[in-house]
């Protein structure tokens, strides 16, 4: 039998919208939507299937008889999985008070429903893996804009001039985005790019600075002293909408471009040049304001200064630049229901919004929760349920959150793949892939928001659920089921509807339904009440951080400069894997099977290392050694090396990616409470690693 569906990819966190035919039950076409990406997709979308069909992914629940992290399992029916996380939950909440559980997820559209169901059980404590993304920027603009990181969005295709800090776009692929990129360079706009190494954003790039590691900051800071000097900004947006602008002036005074050319290692030239170009560009340039910004120890700072840079530029609610995202409430419309439920009023485990609180509690910070879980303050944590999150691929010093782990008397892992905080869990409950699961409808804000769902292609191969029914039944056990008010996915979906005259055959033509004919702009000169700040206003100078005591304009410090024989240690993305979560993937394995390391060519001659050649790269203190090839280059900073996140993976029954290649995080020895006390993220390129040419290259008897 053939069927063709409209849906939503889950090989990464974009999520892109897709189209999915199949026959007797296998995929036999994917690609991207037609009517939003004219049938783009990346390989991990077009690997889909691989995903379905790969053995080599959990089957069936498991639930551990071994030690931890030994590989132990026995399997288990559903009834008998869920019976038993729903009794032990019931026998921690009653030992020790509902709050010592804490659910962290990845986060995305449906975290609503992961939210409800560990306040309905009568915790505060949801987190997700923000620490190590965009908490940074999110608290940034929050200390400017008043919201979040998602309170703007990008009108890059009609842009002339977009500016990425360290941002890979075309390696941490988003795919309308990355369309909207190349229309504009199509059409003439400009593109500048900043970072330690040239990449595949960089090689794209009409502007490219290569700086020395830690420098971001310093670069921007330069900028907004010549921005100012030459009176390239938006005096009257300024004067309107932005408070304490004296402040900023006086500020960046001394960081004048020769400045920061001297720390950044640029040219002052390339930096005078650049802020002409913005000069005769704006107001349609876009300084993207970060998205991985969890890097170095002034990285919030780095973010404030370019949410500043596109206040000056005054690109915000017009075609070209930044706008707020609009929902259905902006289109004169109902919007749909969500699964919610109000959080419990008690102090959250990671002391986000008591202890700190300039921080958003939303998800608060997960990092944040283990030196707490080894202290049992404020309270016990006997309890971890990860959806979809890998905290010990994720955050630095594996070892060290295992220690905190074993805290608890239950760790559970939702997913479709082996994780490594699976491998070392009480229960794996097996999420059933995107393409054998329908999931709740969301909201897509933006100039045209739209309602989307994901649609099932093909029934689960193995004996696997959706994360709606798993939330369910639990809730059920657990007497907190009137939260869930469904029992299929059908009576979900039409609770979600009811309120808006929609049904899901509008979804049928599409996959998706659109709010609004027309793009939705507000009014530039009405913008007043879209500034959630203290002040309602712009402000250079946050009232919530003096009420902290911390700098809203910081002054700079230069970075450490690694001894000899240390380089910083610098991870990213590859256009071929999600993280960690795909580089078992039969088709992408085979595309990407390991990482290497990568190293200036100088650097590399003076240790006697050629490309290709296998080294040795060890932690700070030596606990970690790996052995991986060399990758040389001109294009990398010589303080630095880098390497590809998601490798070096110790979990026998993935067999494609078991131990290969190297692992950033289990190198970040130490660097677990190494994190921004401004914006909250852990400071992820704040480590030193040793390398060494290996014993391992041949010689002249051969392969040792």
């Amino acid at each position: 039998m053939k069927k063709a569906v409209y849906s939503i990819c889950g090989m990464c966190t974009v999520r892109c919208p897709i189209y999915v035919e199949s026959e007797n039950d296998r995929v036999t076409w994917i690609e991207g939507n037609p009517h939003l990406l004219g049938g783009a997709l990346c390989a991990k979308g077009s690997a889909g299937p691989a995903l379905r069909e790969d053995h080599e992914r959990p089957q069936q629940p498991l639930i551990r008889v071994g030690a931890r992290g030994a590989g132990r399992w026995r399997e288990a029916s559903w009834e008998e999985a869920l019976d038993y996380v729903a009794e032990k939950l019931a026998d921690i909440k009653a030992e020790h008070g509902a709050e010592s559980v804490v659910l962290s997820s990845r986060g995305g559209p449906w975290q609503s429903m992961y939210k409800a169901f560990i306040h309905a059980f009568g915790s505060p404590n949801y987190t997700n893996h923000d620490c190590t993304c965009g908490r940074n920027t999110h608290h940034a603009s929050l200390s400017i804009n008043g919201v979040g990181r998602k309170g703007f969005a990008y009108d890059i295709k009609n842009a002339n001039h977009l500016v990425l800090f360290g941002r890979d776009m075309f390696s941490s692929l988003r795919i309308a985005e990355n369309i909207q990129t190349l229309d504009m360079l199509d059409n003439g706009g400009r593109l500048t790019y900043v970072d330690v190494r040239q990449t595949n954003t960089g090689v794209k790039a009409t502007r490219f600075f290569q700086v020395r590691p830690g420098t971001d900051y310093a670069l921007a800071l330069g900028v907004i002293h010549q921005v100012i000097a030459k009176g390239y900004y938006d005096q009257q947006f300024v004067d309107r909408y932005v408070s304490d602008f004296r402040s900023l002036m006086d500020f960046v005074e001394q960081y004048t471009p020769a400045w920061a050319a001297a720390e950044c290692g640029v040219k002052e030239k390339d930096i005078i040049d650049f802020v002409e170009e913005i000069g005769q560009d704006r107001p349609k340039v876009i300084f993207h304001p970060g998205w991985n910004l969890s890097r170095y120890r002034d990285s919030f700072y780095a973010s404030r200064a370019l949410h500043i840079l596109n206040i000056l530029m005054g690109n915000i609610e017009i075609k070209g630049g930044l706008f707020i995202p609009k929902g259905a409430g902006d289109c004169g419309v109902k919007g749909i229901r969500n699964i919610d439920c109000g959080k419990p009023d008690i102090k959250r485990g990671d002391g986000v919004g008591w202890k700190y609180t300039h921080f958003d509690k939303g998800p608060g910070l997960a990092h944040l929760f283990f030196n707490n879980m080894l202290k049992g303050d404020p309270y016990p944590i006997k309890a971890w349920i990860a959806m979809r999150h890998d905290p010990l691929s994720g955050m630095p010093d594996p070892e060290e959150q295992k220690k905190a782990f074993d805290t608890c008397d239950l760790l559970v892992a939702i997913d479709t793949n082996y994780s490594e905080f699976g491998w070392y869990a009480d229960v794996i409950l097996p999420e059933s892939t995107y393409l054998e699961r329908d999931t709740p409808i969301c909201q897509q804000k933006g100039l045209k928001p739209r309602l989307a769902v994901r649609r099932k292609a093909v029934e689960p191969k193995y004996d696997t659920k959706a994360s709606w029914e798993i939330f369910k039944q639990l809730a059920d056990r657990l007497d907190i089921g009137e939260h869930f008010p469904y029992n299929t996915i059908d009576e979900l979906w039409a609770w979600q509807l009811e309120p808006t005259g929609i049904t899901m055959a509008d979804f049928e033509e599409k996959g998706f339904v659109e709010l609004t004919d027309s793009p939705i702009y507000y009014d530039r000169d009405a913008l007043d009440s879209q500034f959630k700040t203290p002040s309602g206003k712009l402000e250079m100078v946050s009232e919530k951080l003096n009420g902290v005591e911390l700098p809203s304009l910081k002054p700079y410090v230069s970075p450490d400069k690694p001894e000899k024989g240390m380089f910083r240690l610098i991870y990213g993305r590859t256009a071929i894997h999600t993280h960690g979560h795909t580089t078992n993937n039969p088709l992408l394995s085979e595309l990407m099977p390991t990482n290497t390391l990568w190293l200036n060519k100088r650097e590399a001659k003076k240790m006697d290392i050629n490309d290709g050649d296998w080294v040795e790269v060890a932690s700070n203190d030596g606990f970690y050694r790996a052995t991986v090839q060399a990758t040389l280059t001109d294009h990398l900073h010589p303080e630095a090396v880098f390497t590809f996140h998601g490798f070096g993976r110790d979990i026998p029954r993935q067999t494609r990616n078991f131990m290969a290649g190297v692992s950033d995080q289990k190198l970040m020895r130490g660097k677990l409470d190494d994190w921004d006390q401004a914006g909250g993220a852990i400071n992820l390129c704040e480590v030193f690693v040793s390398v060494k040419k290996s014993i391992r290259n041949r010689t002249g008897r051969g392969t040792l």
